[in-house]
């Protein structure tokens, strides 16, 4: 039982609202930065009225090994929920491979064992950058090293595209260096080959059940090799590329075939490591080579009885996969639980895209509620269609339902999440990145009043940046980078900019002073709440952002 001691001088105030505009960084003005460019009377207007800081949402501020990484909603709204930084996914990652704990693990000696005995392929499958949000390809090199080292005698490698963490067009830049390695460690008694790929928007990586045809494109793909052949990666990519004029993240399927014949489809006698550490995209891949003759989520035509691994364990409560290589950070003494455990009631909102982060990712990666009786959530069902062609997506439904639940006076504290930020920006297209935030603008424009009204406090952030640079930009000059035609080079990847954290409480002026002088990451959010509720802070949360009094 999480009990929270009540404040001497300060009563609280219901409800309390927190607003994730997710995706909305702060960055200077520039022809790049849809935040500035696009009109927003409503943010401008709370902006300049209210009172608001600077929150760090990269790097180690939440939990990953350096400030040279950027952040992603995930680790964000671990952060913005449990009130502390946890080491992450990528930074348990390596130190189980420095130390060599991963090799020593049950899960790793079964993958391995396995082929041994059988003859058969080690595949791992993953996303293939070094962005450090999903997965990183270091991880990749180190595992394959080890498991010729160890005596593994085949292995194939089926590749994911990224072009969103990393450049959108990077993907040669990965491809050509890591055939070179493959190269080096090929010999007559270790086979090994890349065999299938595709961008991460078109196959196997769909997350929160929002698109299973992606996740049975990927299966076509890398178990049953079924798809467009090609001689090489680099083939696939480059012939793709000038076909269609895609970015990687949305590149095609393809297989590597010799002479008409896939090189590394999954048989019986095989074994799978699935090696991307984040989880949400992992689960439905993983549910896919896990599920039993129950499984209809698509016709998978051929199940291979192979040993499977994931990287992490994905979903802690369901136990997605049922075998992993790292245990996962156990993430404490969140939020939800002191609330939930203090009965006081919250309300969860967003649409399929993001309604995983303010429920399993806020709850410290918890798919279950606390409580049945205290917490309500609610997911309006995503769009199936590119982000740029309605980049406004569910963010009118979200707000007509905040409007309905704050007028209600049956929560005490609501939580939402509007995708529209990160989701277009993602697409590399500044035009619909500006619609995206004038779309959200309205929305912050029709809850104003409504806070009002109900007296409650408002406090609007992010968890990390991504609309704010829709761009690259030179590291040197400063300077916009810009393609062969003049345009610019689109940036599909989260920044490295603060979020702003904003108050909006008109009907409280003087209860309480906000700490404009601090030094905040999105973990300080969680002791600022429960302090407007009218409570203290737990002593392991990182401090509150306001001064009661």
């Amino acid at each position: 039982m999480k009990t929270l001691k009540p404040l001497e001088k300060f009563a609280g105030i219901r409800p309390v609202v927190t607003i994730v505009m997710d995706g909305v960084g702060i960055a200077p003005e520039s022809e790049a930065n849809a935040v500035k460019l696009a009109r927003t009377p409503n943010l401008d207007r709370l902006m300049n009225s209210c009172p608001w800081v600077k929150l760090k949402a990269h790097g180690t501020a939440v939990g990953l090994p350096t400030d040279d990484d950027m952040g992603n909603s995930e680790v964000g709204h671990n952060a913005l929920g449990s009130g502390q930084v946890f080491a992450q996914g990528a930074k348990l990652v390596s130190a189980s491979i420095e130390s060599g704990k991963m090799y020593a693990s049950a899960a790793w000696k079964q993958l391995t064992e396995n082929v041994k005995q059988t003859g058969g392929a080690l595949h791992f499958l993953g996303l293939f950058s070094d962005g450090n949000v999903h997965s990183h390809i270091d991880h990749l090199t180190a595992m394959i090293r080890e498991a010729k080292a160890e005596g593994v005698k085949k292995v194939r490698v089926h590749i994911l595209l990224d072009g969103r963490d990393v450049g959108e067009t990077s993907a040669l830049e990965y491809i050509d260096p890591f055939e070179d390695f493959l190269a080096g460690l090929r010999d007559a008694d270790f086979d090994i080959r890349i065999a299938s790929g595709g961008g991460r928007m078109k196959i196997t990586m769909d997350r929160y059940e929002a698109n299973w045809g992606m996740v049975d494109l990927g299966w076509k793909t890398h178990v049953l090799g079924e798809g467009r052949q090609f001689a090489s990666a680099h083939e696939a990519v480059e012939t793709l590329r000038a076909e269609t004029g895609a970015i990687d993240q949305d590149l095609a399927p393809f297989v590597i075939a010799e002479d008409g014949k896939p090189v590394g489809t999954i048989e019986d006698g095989d074994s799978v490591i699935f090696y991307n550490f984040r989880g949400d995209r992992a689960i439905e891949i993983s549910r896919a080579f896990e599920g039993g003759a129950d499984f209809d989520k698509f016709d998978r035509v051929r199940v291979p009885k192979i040993v499977y691994s994931g990287m992490l364990e994905y979903d802690g409560d369901t136990h997605i996969p049922s075998r992993y290589l790292v245990s996962p950070p156990e993430i404490t003494n969140t939020m939800g639980e002191y609330l939930a455990d203090m009965k006081i009631r919250q309300f969860a909102i967003s649409e399929t895209q993001k309604y995983g982060h303010v429920t399993y990712f806020w709850n410290g990666n918890r798919s279950g509620k606390f409580s049945e009786e205290y917490e309500t959530y609610e997911e309006i069902p995503s769009d199936i269609v590119p982000f740029e062609q309605r980049p406004w997506m569910k963010c009118a439904e979200i707000t007509d339902r905040l409007i309905e639940v704050i007028g209600s006076g049956e929560y005490d504290y609501i939580r939402a999440n509007f995708p529209n930020g990160d989701m277009v920006g993602h697409t590399g297209s500044l035009e619909a990145t500006i619609c995206a935030m004038e779309a959200l603008d309205l929305q912050i424009g029709r809850l104003i009043p409504v806070i009002e009204k109900a007296g409650a406090v408002c406090l609007i952030t992010a968890d990390h940046g991504n609309a704010d640079e829709m761009a690259e930009f030179d590291k040197k000059t400063g300077a916009v980078k810009r393609n062969k035609d003049g345009s610019l080079k689109a940036k599909t990847s989260h920044t490295l900019n603060p979020v702003p954290f904003i108050f909006f409480d008109p009907a409280h002026a003087g209860s309480y002073t906000v700490k404009k002088d601090g030094k905040f990451g999105l973990s300080n959010m969680a002791a600022t709440v429960v302090n407007l509720l009218g409570y203290e802070a737990p002593a392991m949360w990182d401090e509150s952002m306001i001064e009661i009094g």
